[in-house]
């Protein structure tokens, strides 16, 4: 173990040392390059910061409006027969648009109830087993131009559903 742990000092300098000199002996302006790829990262922070802005913008006037929670105490009955902590359904309609908030979110779940908790442990897996989608789809899409997502949109919104309920099931089960 203490090797990997080594290696993994070194990993980042060898790397960087690797590709100045694969630069050098195939003759490439390494600087000049690497000016151009900072300046083409630049443009596209610029490019990308208002979308950025806004769904942060409008994950946190849905923390402060009280809407989750209000969501929450609405599905909580649909959610309770099914044995899912209402607590839990802000936590997965955050993380759709923000990892940070439904962090947040699931920091005060800990504070609460505690990270070993049955809630605890559905709302860091939750976390584990779901992605961001959209904010990666507007991020990255918007940062490669594309214009037509397709079936991104269906197919992330499955493969989330698919991990809130297998990491609810996971806790229900006792598998944790």
């Amino acid at each position: 173990m203490r090797f990997l742990l080594y290696i993994s000092r070194f990993m980042i300098p060898l790397v960087i040392v690797y590709m100045v000199t694969f630069g050098v002996l195939m003759k490439r302006p390494v600087y000049d390059d690497f000016a151009e790829g900072a300046k083409e990262g630049a443009r596209t922070v610029v490019g990308v910061f208002p979308t950025l802005v806004g769904l942060m913008v409008g994950t946190g006037i849905l923390r402060a409006s009280g809407l989750l929670e209000w969501f929450a105490g609405f599905l909580s009955p649909v959610a309770e027969k099914a044995g899912v902590p209402s607590q839990v359904i802000p936590v997965a309609v955050v993380k759709l648009f923000s990892s940070s908030a439904a962090t947040g979110l699931a920091l005060d779940i800990f504070k609460e109830y505690g990270p070993d908790s049955r809630i605890g442990l559905m709302v860091s897996l939750l976390l584990s087993c779901t992605e961001t989608i959209f904010y990666t789809m507007s991020l990255y899409f918007m940062a490669a131009e594309v214009k037509k997502t397709r079936y991104t949109l269906p197919g992330a919104l499955m493969a989330t559903v698919f991990g809130m309920f297998m990491s609810i099931l996971m806790v229900k089960a006792g598998f944790l």
